[in-house]
């Protein structure tokens, strides 16, 4: 587990967190874009390598909420302003035996500031590129009773998202906006918590050129409640979620000069489910057991301009799970043991096990893992055409579950002032749901989702962390040779990436210099469209003013280097320079 803590999340720059987390080794949406520029259905995350889909292969969680979207997994990452989460954990390798199948590749729990004191914020910041930012938090603290609530509204011009020498009349800038809050109530008491909880989003988007757009709202509505002993716990969770997405697409001729409406669609949606876990815990052993559901409904309704056609499929999707875990030992050893039977809809039953070693000898932590997992295939994939650019992706209903079969050894070496982890891990992915290239010419590429029989991730990661008094530096390092079975990469992912980190905390002030690099990865899964490597280097400053006041500022890509991030077939390029700066402030009683 690599653990985030809020000054770290701060030294990062980033309007979302997506943005920051890339100094997590592994940590990729479908694209290199940014979420500030990405379509909102390529926003799936993905860890170690096992192949970015625009459906995640990792759950994230918002304080235990599942936050995947219902119909297509990917994740709304203007949802979360950076500056009101407390906390993230990311555990990488396999954990469905716990989470369900969307929790394939790994978990991502991001926990809101826990309500310490009663207290208000707010911030402002304008940057280049017509860029605006404006938030406020506030938390109001009784005996037995927290309310707190926050909004965030964002926006700006953009930026092109192709190369100079080949834009026309068509291109514009890929711009946004958009707004969103929370409102949540606490119960407090000193063995029980309560909290509900409601969150809303509404953003508008330009996808770089005159007619192609696309707009989300959502709404969710959770509770939880947890109730901690010495001995035993429980826990209760429930969500619903509704939402739309809207979307346009477009023909664009060779020259990039005319453009055509191709397809306008709306794409609703919801979501429910919940779960229930009970803890049990002795001296030399422990029992984690639990039930989840969770059930999404949706539809994507089409229609062609050109024609008048309209049309419109979807379903609905059930899927609910029983899993169990166990810990015991003697001494400095620790054997884990899990194993979900899961009911994915349709006929479907997984069977998940996993199993852990443990040993501590002082500050040195051996460990050592095996795991089944699986993922059924979304809704989106399975009933949802779209089209980028001149790239048509067709679904398919014939669509099968994807399974990984991994293990991984690692050690962590803990001191003082320091922590060093390193993990070796293999997974195997059988019928791999990925984009295959059905045709290619220089006007049109027309892919389709399917299974892949074989492929095989293998690598190496580490995570170093050393702190000099005032000065923190960090750097993590990814190798993962990812490969179909007849030899072809698996596309959207880098052999190699790593960053690092330098950091100076003082009594008033904040600087955080850093760098991020990644090798060659490929666009697409025949290996034709070549993404080269590039490096991009990231500045975050902070400085107290007087009591609670700060002035901020941040840079992205400091030396406005141009990237390729994908091809449509066309090559489209990442973002350039962007800094922001402005004042927050913070007053607490």
């Amino acid at each position: 587990m690599t653990v985030q803590t809020q000054e770290q999340i701060r030294r990062l720059a980033g309007v979302n967190l997506d943005d920051r987390l890339r100094s997590v080794p592994g940590f990729s949406l479908f694209r290199r874009s940014s979420s500030l520029a990405a379509h909102p259905t390529v926003q799936g995350v993905s860890l170690r390598g096992i192949g970015p889909t625009g459906a995640s292969r990792t759950l994230v969680r918002w304080d235990g909420v599942p936050v995947n979207d219902p119909f297509g997994g990917w994740v709304q990452w203007n949802r979360f302003d950076p500056d009101q989460i407390g906390r993230i954990e990311i555990v990488r390798g396999a954990s469905t035996s716990a989470f369900g199948d969307r929790a394939m590749g790994g978990v991502i729990s991001l926990f809101t500031e826990e309500p310490s004191r009663s207290r208000l914020r707010g911030a402002y910041e304008a940057g280049n590129r017509e860029t605006h930012s404006i938030s406020t938090a506030a938390t109001r603290l009784g005996r037995r009773l927290a309310l707190s609530g926050s909004a965030r509204a964002f926006t700006t011009g953009g930026y092109f998202i192709v190369p100079e020498e080949i834009r026309g009349a068509v291109d514009r800038k890929a711009d946004l906006r958009f707004l969103a809050g929370n409102a949540r109530l606490d119960v407090l008491s000193p063995q029980a918590r309560l909290f509900m909880k409601f969150d809303a989003l509404a953003e508008e988007r330009g996808n770089g050129t005159a007619l192609q757009a696309n707009s989300t709202t959502l709404g969710s509505l959770a509770g939880h409640y947890s109730r901690e002993g010495v001995r035993n716990g429980l826990s209760l969770l429930g969500y619903h979620t509704r939402q739309e997405f809207r979307s346009r697409f477009t023909a664009i001729a060779a020259r990039r000069d005319v453009e055509q409406i191709t397809t306008i669609q709306s794409v609703p949606a919801e979501a429910a489910g919940g779960s229930a876990v009970v803890r049990q815990a002795r001296p030399s052993f422990g029992l984690l057991a639990g039930a989840d559901l969770h059930r999404v409904e949706g539809s994507s309704h089409d229609t062609s301009p050109a024609t008048g056609l309209r049309r419109a499929s979807g379903g609905v999707e059930t899927q609910h799970g029983y899993f169990l875990q166990t810990v015991g030992g003697a001494g400095p050893a620790r054997l884990y043991l899990g194993a979900r039977y899961h009911f994915a809809g349709a006929g479907r039953r997984f069977f998940s096990p996993s199993a852990g070693l443990a040993s501590s000898l002082g500050r040195l932590r051996l460990r050592g893992s095996l795991y089944r997992s699986f993922r059924a295939p979304t809704l989106n994939e399975l009933y949802r055409e779209f089209r980028t650019g001149n790239v048509v992706t067709r679904a398919n209903d014939r669509l099968a579950p994807e399974s990984l079969s991994g293990a991984e050894v690692g050690l962590d070496l803990t001191g003082t002032a320091g922590r060093l982890s390193v993990t070796l891990f293999r997974n195997r992915l059988d019928d791999l749901i990925t984009n295959v290239t059905l045709s290619a010419s220089p006007n049109l590429i027309v892919r389709e989702r399917q299974n892949r029989d074989r492929a095989l991730v293998r690598g190496l990661e580490v995570e170093l962390r050393r702190r000099w008094g005032p000065w923190t530096a960090e750097t993590s390092y990814l190798v993962a040779d990812s490969r179909f079975a007849e030899g072809a990469r698996v596309p959207q992912v880098p052999k190699h990436q790593g960053s690092a980190q330098l950091a100076y905390s003082g009594e008033a002030t904040l600087i955080a210099f850093g760098v991020r690099a990644y090798t060659l990865q490929f666009e697409d899964d025949a290996n034709l469209f070549r993404l080269p490597g590039f490096a991009s280097v990231h500045l975050a400053v902070r400085r107290r003013l007087k009591a609670g006041l700060f002035a901020v500022g941040t840079v992205e890509n400091l030396l406005d280097h141009q990237y390729l991030v994908g091809f449509t077939p066309q090559p489209q390029t990442g973002a350039p320079r962007l800094w922001r700066a402005g004042l927050r402030w913070e007053g607490a009683r």
